[in-house]
């Protein structure tokens, strides 16, 4: 999916190198920095964002990165209804058809290992926006440089993955990300039936990443420089009595903050439900909203690494 510094596709989080992600950071930088300089350096260029799933921050910000950079952008919010795929016509003969009409195509899928099926028969660069359970990549590199904008560094953090973790593919993405950093330590807070995968754990392990299982979210708040909050997926369930069993049982609150470092963060992918108090917006130290703005000048940057 890369090669050396050139990409093609955004696939899946293991496909970027420390060296690739700091290639990323540096052009995100410069695009916040100066983004005048960015203007119309994509003139010309089309992207078409397929979604099949419901999306806010994702569609917008690629969309106003586009745009940022000169291009222009065409697409639908509700693929699996408004397109061909309601007729029957397979994800590889809609994503040849599209690839003929655009330059780079932004996908959300429901299913996950669609973004691999299509980037297999694309004539240009597929960008993965989430496909199912599995990944999304571009969340999970706002989400480092985030961290990295905020913390001051990457090596050396410890991380707390609060929530639905088996079905949650930002913070699948995230962990994989993590583990090109040195001497990071991630906590898994999560109920036993949405506990993370064995294959993030494996992952892990390979890398030498720490890992540990704490059910008690109190027990890990003072030791972690991150809380990556994320909520209970509704959409995810099957069995709605087990969603009933699990939502809400992690919150962020007053109490939970007075518990936080001074100088943690807390972190949403958003949206959220009732996993996050609005009254804590306010402190400092809530950085879920700042998180998501940094999402135009990653996507920028991976636009313009793509497309030049």
């Amino acid at each position: 999916m890369a090669v050396g510094q050139k990409l093609r596709h955004v696939v899946e989080s293991q496909q970027f190198s420390r060296d690739l992600l700091e290639e990323v950071f540096r052009r995100a930088d410069e695009m916040r920095a100066e983004p005048h300089r960015a203007a119309g350096r994509l003139q010309g260029r089309v992207l078409a964002a397929l979604f099949y799933e419901p999306s806010t921050r994702t569609r917008l910000s690629f969309e106003s990165a586009m745009l940022r950079l000169g291009g222009r952008t065409m697409g639908t919010d509700n693929a699996r209804e408004f397109s061909s795929a309601a007729k029957g016509e397979t994800l590889e003969d809609t994503i040849r058809i599209v690839s003929g009409y655009s330059d780079v195509i932004v996908l959300r899928h429901n299913e996950e290992g669609a973004a691999r099926r299509a980037a297999a028969v694309s004539d240009v660069p597929v960008i993965n926006a989430g496909d199912g359970k599995g990944q999304h990549p571009t969340q999970a590199l706002l989400d480092v440089y985030t961290i990295r904008d905020e913390i001051g560094r990457l090596d050396g953090i410890q991380v707390a993955m609060v929530g639905d973790l088996a079905n949650g593919r930002t913070a699948r993405s995230l962990a994989y990300l993590l583990s090109k950093f040195r001497d990071v330590t991630v906590w898994f807070v999560a109920p036993p039936q949405v506990a993370m995968r064995d294959d993030i754990k494996a992952h892990l392990d390979e890398h030498g990443v720490r890992w540990r299982e704490e059910p008690d979210l109190h027990a890990v708040l003072p030791q972690v420089d991150v809380v990556y909050q994320t909520r209970i997926q509704k959409e995810r369930f099957d069995d709605a009595a087990t969603y009933e069993a699990v939502k809400g049982v992690y919150r962020m609150g007053a109490p939970e903050m007075a518990l936080l470092g001074r100088r943690a963060i807390l972190m949403h992918p958003l949206p959220r439900v009732d996993e996050i108090d609005p009254a804590i917006d306010s402190d400092p130290r809530a950085a879920y909203f700042r998180q998501a703005r940094n999402g135009v000048q990653i996507r920028m940057a991976l636009l313009d690494m793509v497309l030049s």
